[in-house]
């Protein structure tokens, strides 16, 4: 894994000066330690939106990724910088020569939170039994479990035969995952895999101890128990989530300090981004991920005249990995099972006005498909310029609707667009401007439902959305993790079922061929190249409209270090620390 991208900080003098004046002090605590850093202070972050789960296997939107990366740990985990990987709870681990076998070897200091599933409420250490017993329950039928098709399925001997045997409780363990002994376990793979140590960083791999299933059951949905950095002292749900320092947490930076730094991070959850931003401006947030459309320009426009030797905030941007669509069921309704309207669909709309206008800059159009636009990608062998995407056509569009019995949309029934709340209007924004689209240049009537976040997620997976609007961020950096989306066998053979990672319900034997053929080639400019290939099949199909290429935008308080913005919007607190604002000096 290569650095991706280079990361931008750009100071701005406080807007609204009537917002100011009220700036408390969240590090009166911290103290100087060795090499500079500070010990101490509560981290005061937001989510506009409440968590879904808690529970490693059922993590699978960024709000509940952030929380839980604080908590749970895996055998690796991401560089916050670089999006490298780093030893986890394994210190180290090597590599057959034929690439299926991994042997990892744990760290001894790596211990649970103290918690009442231990006897006496003392965490113990983490064993190679830990992991495995993990490992297991990922390949485990459960309807919380959405983490299994994206990470060992296809890939370790017997992760699907386990997964089978678990439908009728005759699961035993997935064979291809042994212990050695307490601190070595072996995994071996069906065939090489060079996305395989990326998947170890995910959350279906962390690691938690069964005394905390055995004890709390579907309530790990936030009872958290992990060896990670912070533990969780209090949910208030949709309110607030207070973590504490895990006191034995196994890491010390390099002069010799204990990890982490500071005493604790407070999540609050204010759903509107105004009102969020007011309270960062009022300096009761550290941090806020993403300024609203409406005040883009606001803040961004005022960035060349920034001349204030004392700025109050900074910005932090940075390329996403974040690809914003809008999908089809292709089981669900028979209009959307008739490629040439997906395609018209595809060529309606102006992905570029949208871009320009209705998010004014906030991101780029989406020119190529599901995989956003990476220089890296495309040097390690990512051919985006043989992609053959979606150009605003409106007259091929009329055509291709009225190819598929639907001239000017007459007879074209009614259709409804689900799109989530949360996030400010950007949603809404958009939804409608796509609306108004669809019916100028096609005739077709488009209503607008908007529903809560995890409500929306769970129409989705469970097929009951036909028409939907969605995000993915990168689980990792490889193209592959936007691929999965439309691999076949993701699709559960009862239309019924759950479809967790393919929302489509979307299958293409020829693209599931390139995509498995990428999967097992170890030479990765030949593996981007297939790739490349199968996204291609999947543009010529149309499952889903690409609309935006995400940017990321972070407003920090200036006392803030070591909470750098990335890709994929890891956020790692381990080594974050809170300078006090009287020894303030410029990032």
């Amino acid at each position: 894994m290569n650095k991706l991208f280079l990361f931008s900080s750009i100071s701005l003098s406080l807007l609204f000066t009537s917002c100011g004046g009220d700036k408390k002090n969240n590090n009166s605590d911290t103290s100087e330690a060795k090499g500079g850093v500070y010990m101490g202070g509560i981290l005061r972050l937001n989510e506009v939106e409440n968590i879904k789960s808690l529970m490693p296997i059922a993590i699978n939107e960024i709000n509940s990724f952030h929380i839980g990366s604080q908590v749970y740990e895996g055998l690796l985990k991401y560089n916050q910088i670089d999006l490298t990987l780093m030893p986890g709870i394994a210190k180290s681990w090597e590599v057959s020569e034929d690439q299926t076998e991994y042997v990892f070897h744990l760290r001894g200091n790596a211990k649970f939170h103290d918690d009442p599933c231990f006897p006496e409420g003392k965490g113990r250490m983490a064993t190679a039994t830990d992991v495995k017993y993990c490992l297991d329950k990922l390949c485990t039928q459960d309807p919380n479990n959405n983490q299994f098709d994206i990470t060992l399925k296809d890939r370790v001997l017997g992760a699907n035969e386990n997964f089978e045997a678990s439908k009728t409780g005759k699961a035993t363990g997935v064979k291809g995952i042994t212990i050695v002994n307490d601190s070595t376990l072996k995994i071996k793979l069906i065939h090489p895999d060079g996305s395989f140590l990326n998947l170890l960083a995910m959350p279906g791999c962390y690691v938690y101890p069964k005394e905390a299933v055995t004890k709390y059951g579907a309530e790990m949905r936030t009872k958290c128990v992990g060896t990670g950095p912070f533990f969780v002292e209090t949910v208030k749900e949709g309110e607030v989530i207070i973590m504490k320092k895990n006191q034995t947490y196994w890491a010390y930076d390099e002069h010799g300090n204990k990890l982490p730094y500071l005493d604790g991070i407070k999540w609050s959850f204010i759903r509107d981004k105004k009102s969020e931003i007011l309270e960062f401006k009022r300096g009761n947030l550290d941090m806020v991920y993403r300024i609203p459309v409406e005040m883009f320009h606001e803040f961004m426009g005022e960035l060349g005249n920034a001349k204030s030797n004392n700025p109050e905030f900074d910005i932090v941007s940075s390329t996403a990995l974040n690809t914003n669509f809008f999908g089809f069921n292709l089981q669900a309704n028979p209009v959307f099972a008739k490629k040439d309207v997906r395609l018209a669909f595809n060529y309606a709309i102006d992905r570029h006005k949208i871009a320009d206008f209705t998010i004014q800059g906030e991101g780029t159009s989406a020119d190529y498909g599901m995989v956003p636009y990476t220089e890296a990608f495309e040097k390690e062998g990512y051919d985006y310029k043989s992609l053959k995407g979606y150009t605003y056509d409106p007259a091929k569009a009329k055509e291709l609707l009225k190819a598929a019995g639907y001239a000017d949309g007459k007879g074209f029934p009614e259709i409804t667009l689900e799109i989530n709340s949360g996030g400010g209007d950007r949603n809404i924004l958009i939804a409608e401007v796509i609306q108004k689209m669809l019916k100028e240049n096609l005739g077709v009537t488009v209503n607008i439902n908007t529903v809560p976040f995890a409500e929306h997620i769970e129409n989705i997976q469970g097929g009951k959305s036909d028409f939907f609007r969605f995000a993915w961020v990168s689980d990792y950096p490889d193209p592959e993790s936007f691929l999965t989306l439309f691999y076949g066998k993701h699709v559960p053979a009862n239309a019924t079922e759950k479809s967790y990672i393919n929302f489509f319900r979307y299958k293409n034997a020829r693209f599931d061929s390139l995509f498995m053929a990428a999967r097992i080639e170890p030479e990765k400019a030949k593996r981007f190249a297939l790739l490349s290939q199968a996204e291609q099949v999947v543009l010529d199909d149309a499952p889903f409209m690409p609309i935006f290429y995400d940017e990321n935008f972070r407003l920090e308080q200036k006392n803030v270090r070591n909470l750098p913005e990335n890709p994929m919007n890891y956020i790692n607190a381990t080594t974050t620390y809170l300078i006090p604002l009287d020894k303030l000096t410029k990032k």
